[in-house]
């Protein structure tokens, strides 16, 4: 048997009331032999308090989003997922053999691991998922310890996905920075390839350190400030032409003043300098001519 199987053991009430009925009935038992002086009275009393006793050490409880495992001698025999009070042959209590299990939410947060991206740039990654166990055989038989293999497991999945893509890159190109969705969709997805043999669902997996390695951050860093400021000198310049193109245009259709080529060459420069400098420009009143 390598799956799980729900039972349901005897109510722990009813086994209770017995197991009461058995302790009181053996002691009246153990004295009235005693006084009778009847030896047999005595050692029957003896045995069925001894009963007693070990039948008390079959009750045990599941907590709400917790679950026990039933094992007499070896063999699996289930696993009890209701909640409440029950009782068992105290050989498989898992009140004696410790096989309770948490079923509750967890979170594991990886560790700041170094990796190469799919470029080979040094960067730090971390990643937090969130994970329960749904199969309760897997987890307990099938892995030595589910919460150190869902520890591994999950350090291996980042750096298999880490070296997969790159950090940054174009718009159009699935990044580790600038594609978080589909990033954290694929993690996910692995990891619940790799935790399935241990019975865990993966609930999400979601990147919560991304940055490069000390070593080549200043420079990493450099080269993005480089690129945005060539995009803001790019954006910069359209708008300036668009600007001087309608400028041309709406001073042609009203003949406001007429220009020669040169001097709309002179006053396309001076718009230019004006809208695409990076400081205040001090106007200069020309009282001559363009040509003095």
């Amino acid at each position: 048997m390598n799956r799980e199987t729900v039972v349901r053991p005897t109510s722990g009430w009813m086994a209770l009331v017995l197991n009461i009925t058995l302790y009181v009935g053996s002691v009246l038992h153990l004295i009235n032999g005693i006084r009778a002086g009847n030896p047999g009275a005595i050692v029957f009393a003896v045995f069925a308090l001894l009963a007693s006793i070990f039948m008390s050490l079959g009750f045990f409880i599941v907590n709400p989003n917790s679950a026990a495992l039933l094992v007499l001698f070896g063999r699996y025999k289930g696993t009890v997922k209701e909640n409440g009070f029950f009782w068992v042959n105290p050989l498989m209590s898992p009140a004696l053999t410790s096989m309770n299990i948490s079923l509750r939410v967890r979170n594991h947060e990886s560790a700041k691991l170094k990796v190469n991206d799919k470029v080979g740039n040094p960067i730090e990654i971390a990643v937090i998922v969130v994970w329960k166990v749904t199969e309760t055989f897997r987890a307990r038989f099938e892995v030595e310890n589910y919460l150190e293999y869902v520890k591994i497991q999950s350090e291996a999945a980042l750096r298999h996905m880490a070296s997969n893509y790159a950090y940054d890159g174009a718009d159009s190109e699935v990044t580790l920075r600038g594609s978080t969705d589909e990033v954290s969709a694929k993690l996910k997805t692995e990891l619940e390839q790799r935790l399935e043999r241990a019975g865990v669902d993966v609930i999400e997996a979601r990147l919560s350190h991304l940055a490069y390695a000390p070593e080549i951050a200043g420079e990493m860093l450099r080269k993005q400030q480089a690129s945005a400021v060539v995009a803001a000198r790019t954006k910069i310049v359209e708008g300036a032409v668009g600007m001087v193109e309608h400028a041309l245009i709406e001073l042609g259709k009203t003949n406001i003043v007429q220009l020669d080529e040169e001097r709309k060459a002179a006053m396309v420069s001076n718009l230019l300098v004006v809208l695409c400098s990076d400081h205040p420009v001090t106007p200069v009143v020309n009282a001559g001519t363009l040509y003095q």
